[in-house]
């Protein structure tokens, strides 16, 4: 439970009365009266603004969602559609943009708990932020890992790794590349990677690893593929997201490469956005419709205290969406 005025004024050994006097600096009180009181808000990592909202006995029914980057289109559909249902349930959104930024995602929870939001959802990964253990708030992940009692909701991601490989395999690729995000920052896409590497290795086959780091720009990133599809002359090439992948088919194409002919490619996420306006694209598509209903059910149910038969994770099944890049 996030902690209260009572709880505040308990600590300091003051009336509520007090706590509320220092808050909102009125009337005149000593200076240790207000260490006292200011030492017990940090220790339980109370925010002030939440004090007005608490004393006037309202809630707003917010919940706040946190994630890396909004500009990725996977994570725009999912935080387009969690904020739909929150809202049909009664509540409101506040989305918060962390840019994988610790930091910044730090300055958020504070944000968020000083308007006493009734829960999170977040789909960041920056670990060990303190405050996440600190919030007393029900919290429900997406595709990032804590540990318990925090539940995470995701796709499957070492199968989606195995099934691009052994599709590749089943096609025809026997020059097999790899082309992977950060696996430090984004710890799914080491799944996806582990998935790949393992049908590859069942089968007695190699592939070469191209790793990009989550800041790079989409130009040095074009230079790198680039430079690795000309080194290595792949025939088969998979990518742990459909932005890359995309990047990839670009530059194969600038190379004289013949998609799929020379190159088949596979890409991971199969956001609406991917499958609208890219049918050159195959990729593992992610349930995203399943993951968000999912994430808003668990999180109801944590608010309303039905969360004992939670479990710490749920993964659910990915599918191949097979279109130009592939051999029929």
């Amino acid at each position: 439970m996030q902690p209260k005025l009572k709880d505040v004024a308990k600590l300091a050994g003051v009336s509520v009365a007090t706590v509320s006097r220092v808050i909102n600096d009125r009337g005149y009180l000593s200076s240790g009266t207000k260490e006292k009181v200011y030492q017990a808000m940090r220790q339980l990592n109370y925010s002030p603004n939440s004090a007005a909202r608490a004393l006037r006995g309202k809630t707003f029914k917010l919940i706040g969602l946190i994630f890396a980057s909004v500009e990725n289109p996977l994570i725009a559909e999912a935080v387009q559609k969690i904020e739909n249902q929150l809202f049909e349930g009664g509540y409101k959104a506040i989305i918060c943009n962390s840019l994988d930024n610790p930091a910044k995602e730090q300055q958020y929870l504070k944000m968020l708990m000083a308007n006493q939001v009734d829960g999170i959802i977040t789909g960041s990964h920056n670990e060990g932020l303190k405050e996440y253990k600190m919030s007393g708030l029900p919290i429900v992940s997406y595709d990032r890992y804590f540990p318990s009692p925090i539940p995470t909701v995701s796709c499957d991601n070492a199968a989606g790794g195995k099934l691009a490989a052994n599709t590749l395999m089943d096609k025809g690729s026997e020059k097999l590349m790899l082309i992977s995000g950060s696996l430090e920052k984004i710890p799914r896409n080491a799944d996806r990677v582990t998935g790949f590497n393992q049908a590859v290795e069942a089968v007695g086959q190699k592939s070469t690893t191209v790793r990009l780091r989550f800041n790079d720009t989409p130009g040095i990133k074009r230079a790198m593929i680039r430079q690795q599809l000309s080194a290595y002359q792949p025939d088969g090439v998979f990518c742990t997201d459909d932005q890359t992948a995309l990047l990839c088919l670009q530059e194969a194409k600038s190379l004289g490469m013949k998609v799929p002919d020379d190159l088949q490619v596979i890409g991971f996420d199969g956001s609406q956005y991917v499958q609208q306006y890219h049918p050159e694209l195959s990729t593992i598509v992610q349930p995203i419709d399943d993951i968000v209903d999912l994430l808003v059910r668990i999180l109801f149910n944590r608010l309303e205290q039905n969360d004992d038969q939670l479990l710490d994770r749920y993964v659910l099944p990915v599918s191949l969406l097979q279109r130009g890049s592939l051999r029929k």
